[in-house]
């Protein structure tokens, strides 16, 4: 594979991002928003772990950035929270990838329950009180979403021969 092919394939990478943002901003009703896994830091984590030199703490923060200006937070929240679990797979990719699909959820749950808890406590900082049920939901969400995605992100990347 020459070069040339292997800049043709960094629109799947791009356009798994941009579905990943269409899912974050999908109306629900106040009481569903909660139950929404956090598709953005589900997507990043996949391609830190599938492609870590390719995909890494700037790209966290630069999507970080993208999703502060879409839901309107304080700039740089979720760019914080991003960074972190870029660095975060980033350094524990090969540990995490081995694993049963089952085990790697868990380690999904606890990335992205630490990266919940930094947004939340900025939040907090804020004035902005949520409840604390709320900080333990998406990542629940995300960890039982988890092998769904990985299986699918797998086969578009294998597809596409994304490397």
């Amino acid at each position: 594979m020459s070069i040339q092919d292997k800049g043709r394939n960094n629109w799947v990478i791009v356009f798994s991002f941009i579905v990943a943002f269409a899912l974050s901003i999908i109306p629900l009703p106040l009481e569903l928003q909660a139950f929404m896994p956090e598709w953005i830091m589900l997507v990043l984590i996949y391609w830190c772990m599938a492609l870590p030199h390719r995909i890494g703490i700037g790209i966290g923060w630069f999507l970080g950035l993208l999703l502060d200006v879409l839901r309107d937070a304080l700039l740089g929240q979720y760019a914080l929270a991003l960074a972190l679990i870029a660095f975060i797979t980033l350094h524990m990719h090969q540990r995490i990838r081995v694993v049963p699909l089952w085990q790697q959820s868990i380690s999904i749950f606890l990335i992205t329950l630490l990266a919940t808890i930094i947004i939340f406590w900025i939040k907090g900082t804020q004035g902005i009180a949520p409840e604390f049920w709320m900080i333990i939901i998406s990542p629940v969400a995300g960890a039982i979403t988890w092998p769904a995605i990985f299986i699918l992100m797998r086969n578009v990347r294998r597809y596409y021969q994304v490397n």
